[in-house]
């Protein structure tokens, strides 16, 4: 729960960046927040003991997508690419 809601929340802080490189690091704190909930998820979804619902794990990878453009993006442009 904790690693799933910090991808939004880092996301959401990246919008008042200080500066291009400072939305690039919120960018990318997120990427490792969402690495980190996909882990949590593959546990939950490999254990006997811990519930597991198939839409979250879609709606990871789905959020992933865009994070990971988002950054692409971002890098591309802060690199003259």
């Amino acid at each position: 729960m904790r690693s799933g809601t910090s991808v939004g929340a880092n996301a959401f802080e990246a919008q008042n960046p200080h500066s291009k490189n400072d939305f690039i690091n919120k960018i990318k704190i997120a990427a490792k927040e969402l690495e980190e909930t996909k882990y949590w998820l593959y546990l939950c979804k490999h254990s006997k003991n811990y519930p597991f619902n198939e839409s979250l794990e879609l709606q990871i990878t789905e959020i992933g997508k865009i994070i990971y453009k988002i950054l692409s993006t971002s890098l591309n442009k802060n690199h003259g690419i």
